[in-house]
């Protein structure tokens, strides 16, 4: 399994588990799939880069950037807010538990923006997670 795949499945099992998000967001709504506009509300799993950390020879330190987009049909950016709130909260509770080879050294919520969509009628908000991982072998 890809390093940038292990990782979104932890964050979203930990946005899942996390009721505080939950009580703003169902868990069916955080979801990963491309669809406009995205149910409201809803968390759905963005874009990633991964990038080598270069702290090795054996290459096996990856830092993982993953982005989460926030759509609420709102006026106002009250909703989007909280909810990003929430995300980085839960993200912030601990380690995420990876798979089988990988271990989370470090994961943060790096930055949150809360937009104003085109249509009017929608709120986003993007955050980025930021996850160093080891792979690790047993």
């Amino acid at each position: 399994m890809s390093v940038d795949l292990t990782v979104q499945k932890a964050i979203r099992a930990r946005l899942v588990a996390t009721a505080a998000v939950t009580d703003l967001v169902p868990a069916a709504a955080i979801l990963d799939r491309n669809e406009r506009p995205a149910p409201s509300p809803s968390i759905v799993l963005g874009e990633t880069q991964v990038v080598d950390e270069g702290t090795s020879f054996e290459r096996s330190h990856s830092r993982v950037f993953h982005t989460l987009h926030v759509w609420k049909r709102d006026a106002n950016l009250i909703a989007v807010k909280a909810i990003c709130g929430e995300i980085r909260t839960a993200i912030h509770a601990g380690r995420l538990a990876l798979d089988a080879g990988y271990h989370t050294a470090d994961c943060f919520v790096a930055t949150i923006r809360a937009l104003r969509d085109p249509d009017g009628e929608t709120s986003h908000g993007v955050v980025m997670v930021e996850v160093l991982v080891a792979e690790v072998t047993s």
